[in-house]
């Protein structure tokens, strides 16, 4: 082989180099976990609940919000999204009425719940349409992942809204919580608990539990589009949500007798009448058993 023939190789291969890696730093992927009781205009069961007779009207405006929020990640450059129905059943976004460009996953159990498909080839995760943690005032539907059984659920001491739980499973990957949307107050503790880096969007204040001031449907639209771009744009900034372990968890049920069946569970302690605790080393694993005991103290 000549030099010069040698040389046209080495370029060749340094422009496939170049062009590979041009394309792999142009990759955006996009996590969205949607839930309803946070939509705007929704504040009551009889919209987030499937035999509730308005939650057809409150389940188009969770997709139109979801819609929103991935037209801002595709104005952002995201390449691929993927969104995880994370309400009730979780069968509630139509698929042919969601935007084309993004994957769905629907249906329940899943493994991990409202975070199921989350891994660390994900660059952001957004959650859209969340609540505040059980017992918070003027919080909109305010519960913690099951509002029949759990009172309160604590992680390493802290009272963590579902924001926190989930975000915690996205940090387990090294992917950050870039936006949260939902009530002023989930957005309020999402950025005293995950990052003052974080872009919220609050879509309506809560006056009590079934009433709040909603924002006009399409400032909301407008706002979370245009949030997602920002948000995504300044990912860099914003860490993943962690813990150090091992994760001490400590669920308090509403009732003393919802905690009957989950002592049972090796590893599993009680502290008191409600409340049972355990530890674990792997977060992950500590969150499957979380939800093991709620579905436990539910089923009593």
């Amino acid at each position: 082989m000549n030099k010069q023939i040698f040389r046209v190789l080495i370029f060749i291969l340094i422009l496939i180099s170049v062009n590979n890696y041009l394309i792999s730093a142009e990759k955006l992927k996009v996590y969205i976990s949607v839930d309803m009781e946070g939509i705007a205009g929704v504040v009551h069961r009889e919209q987030s609940s499937s035999a509730g007779k308005d939650y057809n009207i409150a389940r188009k405006w969770m997709i139109e919000e979801t819609n929103a929020v991935i037209q801002g990640a595709l104005d952002a450059g995201a390449t691929e999204i993927v969104v995880n129905d994370s309400h009730g059943s979780m069968r509630n976004i139509i698929l042919s009425e969601l935007h084309p460009s993004a994957y769905l996953i629907t249906g329940s159990p899943k493994p991990l719940s409202m975070m199921q498909g989350i891994d660390d080839s994900f660059d952001a995760v957004i959650f859209i349409g969340y609540h505040a943690k059980a017992g918070t005032k003027n919080g909109v539907l305010d519960h913690t992942y099951s509002g029949s059984s759990i009172y309160s659920i604590r992680i390493n001491n802290i009272e963590m809204p579902e924001v926190g739980i989930n975000a915690l499973v996205a940090g387990y990957f090294d992917v950050p919580v870039v936006l949260v949307s939902g009530d002023s107050e989930v957005c309020f503790q999402a950025k005293e608990l995950l990052s003052k880096e974080i872009e919220v969007v609050p879509v309506k204040e809560g006056i009590g539990r079934y009433a709040a001031k909603c924002l006009p449907l399409n400032k909301a639209f407008k706002l979370l589009r245009e949030k997602t771009k920002l948000a995504l744009k300044k990912r860099s900034k914003i860490k993943p949500f962690k813990l150090d372990p091992p994760y001490t968890f400590e669920l308090e049920f509403n009732f003393s007798y919802q905690a009957d069946y989950p002592e049972l569970i090796p590893g599993v302690k009680r502290k008191n009448g409600r409340t049972v605790y355990f530890v674990i080393k792997d977060y992950i694993e500590g969150f499957k058993l979380m939800r093991a005991l709620i579905a436990l103290a539910r089923s009593q």
